[in-house]
């Protein structure tokens, strides 16, 4: 079975290193070019192109994959199957033509909730009690393919999009193990999806990283674990970029938190966004309903670290604001 992968982040690495632990021929690897990367803007290959490497299998990188010198490339390999899991751009259907048994998509989703480029990350945003990964056929669409098989997996409050990344990215490689024996026998089911039902995950903008004060505590804390431990959600202080790393939601323990460095006092009636104690525990923080913890922060130009550990450098007041704009750092 001669197959191309295409796969980019560390989501797709399991599924790569399966097709190559399971004996299968992997004619090429396609991942996106090497981007500039950190505040060196250091060119760093993808994970996917380096897990290729240490497997000894060729890389291809086409800056764009609706390209006619990247589809005769396709073409010349001649895949029986494509595989892709996150690869990051939609094939055209010049591509989708090529191999005769199709083209699969190992999807981070329950299909066919959250199609699109971010969906593990808004599923935990939004506050969902479970997701899973999809395997489906690709179409023309956006992730609107008939489905092959499905695996559900719960998210906890402890988890975050790093976690859920990990646990989805391996549950992925192992249903698309169970399944490549029947696609391939040709005896695969499928089941068309439900557009009726569809929901959409779009990549993330600057703005989904900002935090709302007016929003319950609940939201916020699903906001920062979706957030975690990517680019981070963020609020400004003095007028400076604030990112909360990690947080809890305190309901009523405001409390059992007071103590230690820091201003601590009982605010009532403050406006969302109010500082109501800042100690040992974190930082407490007014929302539009309820009460959020602060455990780990990330000042501007500063490393990430406990609330803690930054409260005893820094003086907190008690009625102090979050969200007033300034400029980004």
């Amino acid at each position: 079975m001669r197959i191309v992968f295409m796969g980019t982040p560390e989501f797709a690495v399991p599924s790569l290193r399966l097709l190559s632990e399971s004996g299968y021929e992997i004619a090429a690897v396609v991942t996106q070019p090497d981007r500039p990367k950190g505040r060196k803007k250091t060119l760093t290959p993808p994970p996917v192109k380096e897990a290729a490497l240490s497997l000894g299998l060729p890389v291809l990188q086409p800056e764009r994959m609706r390209s006619a010198e990247a589809v005769e490339a396709i073409r010349e390999l001649a895949p029986e199957l494509i595989v892709t899991a996150a690869y990051g751009q939609i094939l055209p259907k010049a591509v989708l033509d090529i191999p005769r048994l199709g083209c699969i998509n190992v999807h981070g989703s329950l299909l066919p909730k959250y199609r699109g480029g971010a969906p593990i990350q808004r599923s935990i945003i939004n506050g969902e009690a479970k997701t899973g990964v999809t395997i489906m056929y690709m179409a023309e669409g956006l992730d609107t393919g008939d489905m092959i098989s499905v695996i559900e997996l719960p998210i906890g409050d402890e988890d975050t999009s790093g976690t859920m990344f990990e646990k989805l990215s391996l549950a992925g490689a192992k249903l698309l193990g169970e399944t490549l024996p029947s696609i391939i026998d040709g005896t695969a089911k499928s089941v068309a999806q439900n557009d009726a039902e569809a929901t959409y995950a779009p990549n993330l903008t600057r703005e989904d990283e900002r935090m709302d004060w007016n929003k319950s505590a609940r939201e916020l804390f699903n906001q920062v674990r979706g957030l975690s431990p990517m680019a981070g959600a963020f609020t400004y202080l003095g007028g400076e970029v604030f990112k909360v790393r990690s947080c809890e939601v305190a309901g009523g323990k405001t409390a059992s938190v007071s103590s230690g460095a820091g201003t601590a006092g009982q605010a009532g009636g403050a406006l969302p966004g109010t500082v109501i104690e800042a100690g040992a525990g974190g930082i407490v923080v007014q929302t539009g309903e309820g009460k959020l913890l602060l455990t780990e922060i990330q000042p501007a130009g500063k490393r990430a670290m406990s609330a803690a550990e930054w409260l005893k450098g820094a003086r907190l007041e008690a009625g102090t604001l979050f969200g007033g704009e300034g400029a980004e750092s």
